[in-house]
């Protein structure tokens, strides 16, 4: 069963209370989730130690094309599934990095967006881990061709 109770207040909370260490934490369970949940799209959204390492070799650019790549996927796993979405890369991007004009509270809208997409995702596949199963594969035709 993957989770389903993502929540960012609770993020925040703990974040504060750990000192930040919760984050990697929520992380590592969000990349594995996601590679559960999206299995047959035929992409890998990587973990914990590349999300570190890179993140501190680009100045944080990483963590941005990271987050970009899993709210993709989110989002064509909803698609898939036949749930709804309200965010994909592109609107994550949007609300992380020009909503952080809006008294900074832009990252957090989209961290929240995120979180609300990945909870409606994964509650679609604990109901049905099959039923979008089939976006990866390629289709068996049947030609007859003796008329």
């Amino acid at each position: 069963m993957l989770k389903t109770n993502r929540s960012l207040l609770v993020y925040i909370l703990l974040n504060i209370v750990t000192l930040g260490i919760y984050s990697l934490f929520f992380y590592h369970g969000l990349a594995q989730d996601v590679n559960a949940a999206c299995q047959s799209d035929g992409k890998h959204t990587k973990g914990l130690l590349a999300y570190i390492v890179f993140s501190l070799l680009t100045c944080g650019i990483y963590a941005l094309v990271w987050h970009y790549g899993v709210c993709e996927r989110i989002a064509f796993g909803c698609s898939r599934r036949g749930v709804p979405c309200s965010v994909d890369g592109g609107k994550f991007l949007l609300w992380y990095l020009l909503g952080s004009m809006l008294c900074g509270l832009g990252p957090f809208i989209a961290l929240h967006l995120m979180m609300s997409n990945m909870n409606t995702l994964c509650s679609a596949y604990n109901a049905n881990p099959n039923s979008g199963a089939g976006y990866g594969a390629n289709p068996v035709i049947n030609v007859n061709i003796n008329r």
